[in-house]
């Protein structure tokens, strides 16, 4: 299948403001694009890329007083197959993890492994190790935390989301994300686009989140907020938390004057 995905971001600044953007998608669904990403910025002004310490497509600019538009669109190929389940993927034993993996066993700026550890082991240290335990995460943060737009934070850590029981995406993925590695499984937050494809249409698009958990020598979908296998996953960028990646990172203030994202099914490449 086809899948159209884009973003039209109008950003407000008091003043010359340098920016760090990873709207892009990454760099191992490169292959897959059938219409290459168009962007352009509104006024326009110099924009130059680099990548970051996780691999991830970064885009350095300056955004002058004033607004600032960014916009992107691009078409990309996908199998149209939901997320793959491996029942039988195992955990791997600390000392065996390459060495890539041990960054996403540790604590990190929104996922305190240190507050949530002896939960964790209380709550699933009794679970078959492997792909069951990594589930049986995902549901208990489905059921834990409530979905709520008008309860988002930027600052809610983990252990935060663990004791209000309320977030959007990212807080799913935070406390899923601390609760592996604290049960010893590698795990990294992920952000990128997931349109509504094979379910019911919900307005508004955004951007999503959700983590990828290393077994059996490979690297795992799972969702916590959806719970589910989805269709066309679009990676943006992968990192330790939402510190690492974030889709706007701004070296000064700003006020977000409007903001839109699409992601749906194509028939064909216009």
């Amino acid at each position: 299948m086809l899948i159209r995905y884009g973003y039209d971001i109008t950003l407000t600044f008091p003043q010359p403001t340098a920016l760090v953007c990873l709207m892009s998608v990454h760099d191992d669904r490169a292959a897959d694009v059938r219409v290459p990403e168009q962007t352009f910025t509104n006024p326009v002004v110099p924009v130059s890329s680099y990548r970051d310490l996780f691999g991830n497509r970064c885009r350095r600019l300056v955004a002058p007083a004033g607004d600032l538009t960014l916009w992107g669109d691009a078409t990309i190929e996908d199998d149209g197959l939901p997320d793959r389940i491996l029942p039988d993927a195992r955990e791997m034993p600390v000392p065996d993890l390459p060495d890539e993996c041990l960054v996403y066993l540790m604590g990190s700026r929104y996922c305190e492994t240190d507050r949530l550890s002896q939960t964790a082991w209380d709550l699933f240290g009794n679970v078959t190790p492997g792909w069951a335990r990594v589930q049986a995460v995902c549901d208990f943060v489905n059921g834990h935390i409530n979905f709520d737009y008008m309860q988002a934070r930027s600052t809610r850590t983990a252990y935060e989301a663990w004791q209000e029981r309320i977030g959007v995406c990212r807080d799913f993925a935070h406390l899923a994300v601390t609760l592996c590695r604290c049960l010893n499984i590698p795990a990294r937050y992920v952000n990128g686009h997931l349109g509504d494809i094979g379910v019911p249409v919900v307005d508004p698009m955004d951007f999503s989140a959700w983590m990828e958990v290393y077994l059996d020598g490979d690297w795992h979908t799972f969702d916590p907020r959806n719970n589910r296998p989805r269709i066309g996953r679009i990676v943006v960028a992968r990192g330790r938390d939402a510190a690492d990646i974030p889709l706007i990172n701004s070296f000064g203030p700003h006020v977000l004057k409007s903001f839109r994202v699409w992601t749906y099914e194509v028939d064909a490449v216009a």
